[in-house]
């Protein structure tokens, strides 16, 4: 049975997974009111989990460490009252090799290494190259559709991933580069490496520590 993580959980969560999101990113990610979202992150400030920042002309909720610490241990709580930490454990496993793959596929697509410059940038002008970059990307998303299911069938917050991936895989395919790994849009890079947060804060993981 898939259990809905608590909205007020989410708001706190997804303050870690988006990255200095605004409130209303967060509601529009998981689908929960903006009113609703608001109070549990002014609530969340008046404990000192979160801050919100404002500079250059933007705004948004940054998570602070006890916020972190206040988060892995609500998700931890929810994992081990679902009996799910095991399936967890295992998913995560089987997405190591992939992320390896996956991350080895985003250098290829920002460098091009030459005799002279092992270091070179792509300029995306040899199309057989970017062809086979973006062949491993699609291989990959597959796979990393069918973790996400899993997991969606335990934790409904891991079951829009698979969406927000075809939905950039479609624009790049479209000739729109840009959805590749673009820090402005959730491009396939985006979406991974916030799956990738969700499921380490889910585990408890330290970023880094499970190449």
């Amino acid at each position: 049975m898939t259990t809905a993580t608590a909205p007020a959980d989410l708001a706190l969560h997804g303050v870690r997974v988006l990255g200095f999101p605004t409130t209303a990113r967060v509601a529009g990610r998981y689908g929960l009111a903006r009113d609703a979202v608001e109070e549990a992150l002014l609530d969340a400030e008046a404990r000192g989990w979160v801050r919100r920042l404002a500079f250059g002309g933007s705004e948004g909720w940054s998570l602070l460490d006890a916020g972190r610490a206040e988060g892995e241990r609500r998700l931890a709580a929810e994992l081990d009252a679902l009996g799910a930490r095991d399936a967890v454990t295992d998913v995560h496993a089987r997405f190591r090799p992939l992320n390896r793959r996956f991350g080895a596929a985003c250098t290829d697509w920002q460098l091009h290494p030459t005799r002279l410059d092992p270091m070179a940038f792509n300029d995306h002008t040899d199309w057989r190259w970017d062809e086979r970059v973006l062949r491993t990307l699609r291989s990959a998303g597959a796979e990393f559709a069918g973790l996400c299911a899993e997991l969606g069938a335990l934790l409904a917050r891991f079951g829009g991933y698979p969406g927000l991936y075809a939905a950039a895989l479609r624009r790049v395919d479209a000739g729109e580069r840009g959805w590749v790994d673009g820090h402005d849009r959730d491009s396939l890079h985006l979406v991974w490496i916030q799956f990738h947060e969700d499921l380490l804060a889910t585990l408890g993981i330290e970023r880094g520590t499970d190449a």
